[in-house]
């Protein structure tokens, strides 16, 4: 069957969290891509959806709060307005923020894009109440807005069909003389052919030099003195930044709007929401509300997911129905003794790999996977960057830094991309190394707090406050070390709000879906590996020479050599092998809380490492490993130490 080439494309434009990835995850369904944005890091989501009987390649840009660039993210969904050829410009505004929303729109407007504007979380808006007038928000604009709740899918269907209809907006907003008198010149300057040429001189004007390059490619000095000479001639006019000036203009008019078609009523939040919001935040109340949240991820993901779930899946699914029955079957049909061990034999692709995946690691990951996305869809995590922010500011970091680092708790991988919301390259340097020392990815934490709640809290105590310790440590010497300096700490809060049960699950569905697709496939290689090296006595060799440290350093059976060989290919599967150690009553307590300090704190895995890479750079993660390997080890040895020491009991 033949799939229909796009011939037209539509962008989706809009502010940081105001929902656009949910517009077009529900406009191209399963048929997106991601790849980097050409000449930079940034990635970017293509995807293809049907619009009025059309198929439309739609873009998935970066959140933007100005088209003047202040990162990469900014900049490139700068190069895809002026850039690329678009038949349509979809603006998703948080209709919270009105006033944020429609100083891109003006911007926008400058542009001469087609425009239709999504006016959404319109129901939060109402419970704030905050009464938008849509029909004369339309008129002032002079483009359409519809009003949706993402949450819902209320309102896409008729913003769908809105795409391909955008209209210029009427919005203009009058500068000063001196720097209209410079737009105008710098316009007759630019080349030909370029399409929004006044919006393009505005942001020369302002201050955007990065688009000189691309303008002329280097080869017209002439070209950029000249503008350069406007811009300076402007700018003796004025003792404040041009760029603050035309900002200023902008919010003036923005200002007018949202007079006219905006109303609010002073609604409380309820009681208790407002309560609970305000506490989390507290320096002092705030801690407790987190050892609270931890306290209920340890006994659902730890005692209940990983207990009564992977009990039931492990000793009853797999072990006395699967893995017997596959055993039996190996028997009658597989020819050979070799192939038999490759399938159920200990490191089976069956037996273990399989049974790991899916028995042990998959039901500990969904129940965290449910637990994260209800913590997302609260409001509570940036309550928690702001009441860490006084904490992180010691390790040369401010409270924005948490937000990387709870995505760890999802995945290191996607984490480490993510780090590109802070500001400054020592905060991005810092959040990486942390995040490949000592934050474990989901799969690897459910697998942990299953291991402690066989043990007990207080040795889930040691090995959180443990961990925690060493980040703070490491995170005060880098900060010392990493040359640069740190941004101010500014984050919008959104009200706290009891999740809908529907959105957790699809977030669930969704995640459990990429785990699978990711995980198991190097389940099977790491297992493959195990299998390899086990027939070729090369496990053997390797405990011989890791004895030394695994059993007397580390004081762990020789066994768990192979769990750490195999957690620098998933670290969950590492810790799945010290899980199953565990079940089999080779590790004591004090050695799961040992080995689980080392195990989080190890390298990371190679996912990880090749977006550190992407991120970083290959001397830096070459670097990072060679600190966190050894480092690890010292730290584990060093905990065994002063548990058995103290003779503490776990």
């Amino acid at each position: 069957m033949n799939q229909e080439t796009p011939s037209r494309k539509v962008v989706l434009v809009g502010n940081p969290n105001v929902g656009k990835s949910v517009f077009f995850g529900a406009f191209t369904g399963r048929y997106a891509t991601v790849s980097n944005y050409p000449g930079t890091t940034v990635e970017v989501s293509r995807g293809s959806a049907r619009v009025k009987g059309q198929s439309v390649s739609l873009i998935d840009s970066p959140g933007i709060n100005s088209v003047i660039p202040t990162s990469e993210d900014e900049r490139v969904t700068r190069d895809i307005l002026v850039k690329e050829k678009l038949d349509g410009v979809v603006q998703v505004i948080d209709a919270k923020n009105l006033r944020r929303g429609l100083l891109v729109t003006l911007q926008l407007a400058e542009m001469r894009s087609p425009l239709v504007v999504a006016l959404n979380m319109f129901d939060e808006a109402g419970e704030r109440g905050i009464t938008i007038d849509i029909e004369k928000l339309g008129e002032l604009t002079g483009i359409d807005v519809v009003p949706t709740i993402a949450t819902q899918r209320w309102g896409f269907d008729r913003l769908k069909d809105k795409a391909l209809e955008g209209k210029v907006s009427t919005l203009s907003a009058q500068y000063p003389a001196p720097i209209e008198e410079g737009i105008r010149e710098i316009e007759k300057i630019l080349p030909e052919g370029l399409g929004p040429k006044k919006a393009v001189a505005i942001m020369l004007l302002s201050g955007d030099d990065s688009l000189l390059q691309w303008l002329y490619e280097g080869n017209n000095p002439e070209a950029i003195k000249k503008i350069d000479e406007i811009k300076k001639r402007a700018q003796s006019r004025y003792s404040e930044a041009i760029g603050f000036i035309i900002n200023k203009e902008r919010l003036k008019l923005i200002d007018r709007v949202v007079a006219d078609c905006q109303t609010v009523q002073n609604v409380r939040a309820s009681r208790a929401r407002e309560f609970i919001g305000r506490i989390s935040m507290h320096p002092v109340w705030g801690v407790f509300v987190l050892l609270f949240v931890l306290f209920f991820m340890y006994e659902f993901v730890g005692v209940f997911g990983a207990g009564t779930s992977v009990g039931f899946l492990e000793e009853h699914v797999f072990g006395e129905y699967l893995n017997p029955w596959a055993s039996r079957m190996a028997e009658l049909v597989v020819p050979t003794q070799f192939l038999r061990d490759l399938l159920v034999g200990e490191y089976g692709l069956i037996t273990m790999a399989l049974t790991y995946a899916v028995a042990i690691v998959l039901p500990i990951v969904g129940y965290f996977f449910i637990f994260f996305g209800f913590l997302e869809d609260s409001g509570y995590l940036p309550r928690l960057a702001i009441m860490v922010d006084r904490i992180f500011k010691l390790m040369g970091l401010n409270g924005k830094a948490v937000l990387p680092m709870i995505l760890g708790l999802g995945c290191d991988t996607m984490a480490t991309m993510t780090t590109r919301i802070l500001e400054t390259k020592k905060e991005r340097v810092i959040v990486t190394l942390l995040l490949a020392l000592g934050v474990p990815c989901s799969a690897q934490l459910g697998v942990i707090l299953g291991m402690l709640g066989a043990v007990s809290l207080k040795a889930a105590l040691w090995w959180g406050g443990f961990v925690t310790l060493v980040i703070f440590f490491v995170a005060y010497l880098a900060s010392k070390v990493v040359p640069g300096e740190t941004s101010d700490f500014i984050l919008e809060i959104p009200p706290m709000r009891f999740p809908q049960i529907r959105n957790i699950a699809l977030k669930t569905l969704v995640r459990v879906e990429w785990y699978l697709k990711e995980a198991v496939p190097l389940f099977i290689l790491g297992t493959l590996v195990l299998f390899t090296a086990d027939k070729l006595n090369i496990l053997v060799i390797i405990e011989r020479l890791a004895s030394p440290i695994v059993e007397s350093f580390l004081q762990l059976p020789a066994k768990a050599t192979e769990a750490f060989l195999i957690g620098f290919l998933r670290r969950d599967y590492g810790a799945a092998g010290l899980f199953s150690l565990q079940k089999d009553g080779l590790l004591d307590p004090v050695q799961v809380v040992v080995s689980l300090v080392t195990m989080t704190l190890f390298v990371p895995c190679i996912a990880n490492f090749f977006m550190i890479v992407k991120e970083r750079g290959l001397k830096a993660a070459v670097w990072m490993s060679l600190f966190i390997f050894p480092f690890a080890v010292l730290m584990g040895g060093l905990l065994n130490f002063i548990l058995r020491g103290l003779k503490v009991t776990l």
